[in-house]
């Protein structure tokens, strides 16, 4: 996942609003988004290269989703997936707190990585986010995140990158008219390049800093595979998942390319 913009408010009727791109590499397998055989309270897509996956909810209200921190120079090919850090937590029991606090004494095993995880609902309801950068180990500190809206990308959390500003500004004035699944995929589907002058420096070329600027990415090889967009309100989650073939060839006509789930978050064994 290389986009996340998400509303959160703990407590209210509308706890959690978030709408996500994930990039990725068109020729690394993956599953779309559904129940998992193996653990039937997950709803996500899955990496089946690895096993993990990007971003998920369970029928108990347990959420967590993971983008990749960007540092080319830093980058390890043998490095466990970090899509494992989603996926053992939405399969797990431990409370999201000490989830995140586990994560973050071990981060130095993994490249750079962004982690939201959480309870969305009742007593225990709260939302961390740890951010690993490899070499900064002393600045990999688990928050419980106050209300508000925010943008991950491929840096730690709410960096200046347009994409990520621009999304999250369009995220709020989305939420505040409480507009229909189509206007937050417009969102997610911006393809403009930002400027020259506003491009973060991550280590890779000056043209391939610049395609991954966008929203919505699409070059030969690698660009945005799949459109998340997930509502809770009321304690009835609603989750949309539309996916993409190679170069953003939208299948969005194709029955096969949206995956939906709607179902009311279970009281018993949230956990």
């Amino acid at each position: 996942m290389c986009l996340i913009a998400f509303a959160w408010n703990p407590g209210t009727a509308q706890p959690l609003l978030s709408v996500a791109n994930r990039d990725e590499y068109y020729a690394r397998p993956t599953a779309a988004a559904d129940w998992w055989d193996d653990a039937p309270t997950v709803w996500a897509g899955r990496d089946l290269a690895a096993g993990g996956t990007w971003m998920g909810i369970t029928r108990h209200g347990r959420f967590a989703a993971l983008t990749n921190y960007r540092e080319a120079n830093r980058y390890r090919a043998t490095a466990p997936s970090r899509g494992h850090l989603v996926a053992d937590f939405l399969t797990g029991n431990s409370s999201a707190a000490d989830y995140v606090r586990t994560v973050a004494d071990n981060a130095a095993q993994f490249n750079g990585f962004n982690l939201i995880a959480g309870e969305l609902l009742g007593a225990d309801a709260a939302l961390w986010y740890v951010g690993h950068r490899p070499g900064n180990d002393a600045d990999t500190v688990p928050a419980a995140l106050e209300a508000g809206v925010y943008g991950l990308s491929n840096a730690l959390l709410d960096p200046p990158w347009p994409k990520v500003v621009k999304t999250t500004v369009g995220l709020t004035a989305l939420k505040a008219v409480e507009p229909r699944i189509p206007a937050f995929l417009e969102l997610l589907s911006d393809p403009t390049e930002a400027d020259d002058t506003e491009l973060p420096n991550t280590g890779i070329p000056l043209a391939w800093e610049r395609t991954l600027s966008a929203a919505f990415i699409v070059s030969p090889a690698y660009g945005t595979r799949a459109q998340t967009v997930l509502q809770v309100l009321d304690g009835q989650v609603n989750v949309l998942e539309r996916s993409f073939e190679n170069a953003g060839q939208a299948r969005a006509l194709d029955p096969a390319a949206l995956r939906q789930a709607s179902f009311q978050v279970s009281n018993a064994d949230r956990r």
